[in-house]
């Protein structure tokens, strides 16, 4: 079975949201990448773990009590959180400011270890994120996930879209979608599976000069 063109997609997203210009309106503002580069370390870490939080969990509970999460975590200041003595850590599973879910608050320093090796690496942890080439979003996860915590996943992919660097989600439709264009024939986790998909983007995003992160909503918006 032949992989389905882009502009296949594109037409199967029409067909289901008023044409062209359905589509284009709720593309609006999913495509515009950003530069991880521009981001200090305690913001990368503050994104990570943001993330980390929200799986699993409600979206809207961790935004609202996302100002919490700064404070206690001392804005994510890196040097500060790379280290979590008994004693902090009994601190943070009381306080009500955050949600209190031991495994993600130790994610935190995990992760705050991982940005301090990245940083180490090339500078800051936005300049070695911002170097990693586009058209190799599986290495990166894969990175992420063997030297961080909880970046498994969508987690990491959620991430990355929010730091700006420009990739794919694996949405439950993205995957739908996946299927029916030809890319994969079952779930979107193993190795072989990652590498269709890394090799499918790559080859929309040659064929529409569009942003990863557009074509995966584009994917999405082709379910119905």
């Amino acid at each position: 079975m032949s992989v389905e063109s882009f502009a296949d997609i594109r037409r199967q997203a029409e067909a289901h949201h008023g044409g062209e210009a359905g589509v284009d309106a709720r593309l609006a503002g999913h495509g515009v990448a950003g530069d991880p580069a521009a981001l200090s370390d305690d913001r990368i870490l503050s994104e990570m773990a943001k993330r980390v939080f929200q799986a699993g969990f409600s979206w809207k509970v961790i935004e609202q009590k996302w100002p919490g999460f700064e404070e206690v975590f001392d804005h994510f200041d890196i040097a500060v959180n790379t280290e979590l003595s008994a004693e902090r850590l009994a601190s943070l599973m009381a306080d009500t400011r955050i949600v209190r879910n031991k495994p993600k608050i130790l994610a935190v320093r995990d992760n705050a270890l991982l940005v301090e090796q990245m940083a180490a690496l090339d500078g800051s942890a936005g300049n070695f994120l911002s170097k990693w080439p586009r058209d190799d979003q599986v290495g990166l996860l894969d990175y992420l996930r063997q030297h961080g915590s909880r970046l498994g996943g969508t987690t990491g992919q959620y991430f990355l879209r929010f730091i700006g660097w420009d990739g794919f989600v694996l949405s439950k439709d993205v995957v739908t979608a996946l299927g029916r264009a030809g890319v994969i024939d079952g779930p979107a986790t193993s190795k072989s599976a990652l590498a269709k998909i890394q090799a499918a983007f790559n080859a929309w995003h040659e064929e529409s000069g569009l942003p990863r992160a557009l074509i995966s909503r584009t994917l999405a918006l082709s379910v119905g």
